[in-house]
């Protein structure tokens, strides 16, 4: 089933609530698993990669298969790697595709038993459950900030704790600096230091929490604001002090003439229609934004260079070519550079097509990126439109809550 995407041309008006975010409440979990403590998550996301996660967690079977979830891939090999018993880890075709192997390296040296049941350093993985002795080890950080957290997460428990050096420029470290904060509003201290990080055996101390809501997911709405003069929005469930790194999007978007307001509660949003003549910015932080970012440059006509890319190739999909693919519909032609630069000089081919059809390539971010340029008078037709549950499971509902008609 598709899905076909139109809006009448007038401003973008309304609230919406968007879901929690599935990076606070997949850590929360792992640290609530571990502790033994049930402290109460509220506002827990809805998402299909957190409902995994709980599904898996609450089972007791010895096969654990998480489909799609990259997340819970990393972070379930890390505590598997701890608990006691044997479990086969597996996941989606895609799944297996996706590298473990400098994570599956760096447990099996602090003391686990993991083995690959099929191709070397990817899924899925045999574990042989244990406390770990932990000590000293080294991951290149440049792969997957994943990893990190996944080992950081269960570090508390190893008997002798962890000093991690890490290898390489760190991608993502926001989303480590995420598992730190949450790791620290639980009771356990980590040590950092220039180009290591240290946790000594401890025990999480747990409070009960809530969740705030997804900044990735809010990145959508600030790209429909860009196509919508006028526009003004509220967004539910949103602090300024976030503790997410994609919270950046509010900062990203003042570039593209959009005005942030904090209010109790959330955020308004609002258009001021005053678009840069080029756009160059450093992803390595943020790379779940380099599609909503590419998107609205294209279809705004604002050339760009993005770096800080090369950790898109090992997503959901090769988000890079991915991007290449269906911008191209559009007469855009992106240029990749080893490395991690993608590119566009801003010139477009001649595409004169009203409807559009967008190949997702099971990427919940394609999904996600790609309807709101229906506001500008295009026909866009999403296939495999239930992706979105990955992340955002009432998206098309929101949409159609803000003028959007989705058939």
């Amino acid at each position: 089933m598709n899905y076909t995407i139109t809006r009448q041309n007038k401003p973008l008006k309304g609230e919406i609530i968007v879901p929690a975010s599935k990076s606070i409440s997949n850590r929360l979990l792992i640290i609530r698993a571990l502790s033994g403590k049930p402290f109460e998550i509220d506002n827990l996301s809805d998402s299909e990669d957190t409902k995994v996660l709980v599904k898996v967690l609450s089972e007791n079977s010895k096969i654990a298969d998480i489909g799609h979830a990259g997340t819970s891939m990393r972070f379930l090999t890390a505590f598997f790697a701890t608990t006691e018993g044997e479990k086969v880890l597996t996941g989606s075709k895609r799944m297996k595709e996706r590298p473990i192997g400098n994570l599956v390296s760096a447990l099996n040296k602090l003391g686990a038993e993991i083995n690959y049941l099929e191709k070397v350093g990817f899924p899925p993985l045999i574990i042989k459950g244990k406390q770990l002795n932990g000590g000293k080890v080294s991951i290149d950080s440049s792969v997957s900030s994943q990893f990190i957290s996944s080992l950081l997460l269960a570090a508390p428990t190893f008997k002798n704790g962890i000093e991690l050096q890490l290898e390489n420029k760190v991608i993502s470290s926001s989303y480590i600096d995420l598992t730190l904060k949450l790791m620290g509003q639980m009771g356990v201290r980590v040590e950092k230091h220039k180009n290591y990080l240290e946790v000594l055996p401890q025990k999480y101390n747990p409070c009960n929490i809530k969740v705030e809501g997804d900044w990735s997911g809010v990145s959508y709405w600030y790209e429909a604001v860009v196509f919508s003069p006028g526009a003004e929005i509220f967004i539910y469930n949103l602090e300024k002090d976030s503790l997410q790194g994609d919270s950046r999007c509010a900062e990203i978007f003042k570039y593209f003439g959009l005005e942030t307001e904090y209010k109790p509660g959330g955020i308004r949003i609002y258009n001021n229609d005053k678009l840069p003549a080029r756009f160059d910015f450093d992803f390595i932080e943020n790379p779940d934004l380099v599609q909503t970012m590419a998107v609205t440059c294209v279809m705004k006509k604002i050339p760009f260079c993005f770096t800080g890319t090369q950790s898109l190739r090992i997503k959901e999909t090769d988000r890079i070519e991915a991007l290449q693919n269906e911008l191209k519909k559009f007469g855009a032609e992106l240029k990749y550079q080893e490395g991690g630069i993608l590119e566009w000089n801003g010139l477009l081919k001649d595409s004169d097509e009203k409807k559009i059809k967008i190949s997702t390539y099971q990427d919940h971010r394609m999904a996600l990126a790609f309807a709101p340029i229906a506001i500008l008078g295009r026909e866009i037709e999403i296939e495999n439109p239930g992706v979105v549950a990955k992340s955002y499971p009432g998206y098309w509902n929101d949409l159609e809550k803000m003028g959007f008609e989705v058939k």
